[in-house]
């Protein structure tokens, strides 16, 4: 690695008040595998892109575990699918400039690599790699809500407003079908019943929320569904 390159990692390390010695694993992570089999290179981006997807869902999915205590397993997960799926992934990348670092073949390169939504969502992946074997979980955590305070933003700005109104007035943005609620389950005692509603849109379940009252569970899977929605487009 040249003392050009080696800057440019550093000025990106900087950028999130990053303390990371250790640069190759940086620079493996933004290694297409076009370059890698150009420059007869032992290594590409590939492995640490399956490490970092792991880590990106462990911290993602412990966000989500502390943040909305009351939110149900299904809500979670979707809500991490959202947030870590490709197009978010990309999203973020280009936000911060992510492609101007990576190392593409040349004809990987030609053909607008250096845009595509597949090559920027994997390098994320591996730079998170790259991270959590250099500094640990902590350095990983810190650069994942760093960049995706966006995202993260918009599931708590959700839970501030009518959820209910706010979803309606999304939908109706985009065609004349509504959704529609539906109590899925209740239990407990009559003095302390628990509800489990569903919002559907064109009879498909967009999320679920849970409250001590029917208007309550409603509010909260409008809320779980607008924060999908917004993430996602």
């Amino acid at each position: 690695m040249d003392n050009k390159r080696r800057e440019l990692l550093q000025q990106f390390l900087r950028r999130f008040h990053l303390d990371i010695d250790n640069l190759e694993g940086l620079n493996t992570a933004l290694t297409h595998p076009t370059y890698a089999y150009e420059h007869q290179l032992p290594r590409d981006n590939q492995r640490l892109e399956f490490l970092g997807d792991a880590v990106l869902g462990l911290v993602i999915a412990t966000y989500l575990y502390r943040e909305y205590p009351h939110l149900p397993e299904g809500d979670m997960t979707r809500m991490r699918a959202a947030i870590v799926c490709e197009a978010s992934l990309a999203k973020v990348a280009r936000q911060i400039n992510l492609g101007e670092l990576l190392l593409l073949g040349q004809g990987e390169e030609n053909s607008g690599g250096r845009r595509r939504s597949s090559n920027l969502a994997d390098a994320l992946e591996a730079v998170i790699g790259s991270l959590y074997l250099a500094g640990g979980l902590k350095t990983a955590q810190d650069f994942i809500l760093q960049i995706f305070t966006p995202a993260l933003e918009i599931l708590k700005d959700t839970g501030v407003i009518d959820s209910k109104s706010a979803l309606q007035e999304f939908i109706q943005q985009r065609g004349p079908d509504n959704v529609t609620y539906k109590i899925l389950e209740e239990w407990g005692p009559d003095h302390a019943k628990h509800y489990k509603a569903g919002v559907f849109y064109r009879n498909r379940l967009l999320a679920t929320g849970e409250g001590h009252s029917k208007k309550e569970a409603e509010q909260e899977a409008a809320r779980a569904a607008l924060a999908l929605i917004k993430i996602q487009g």
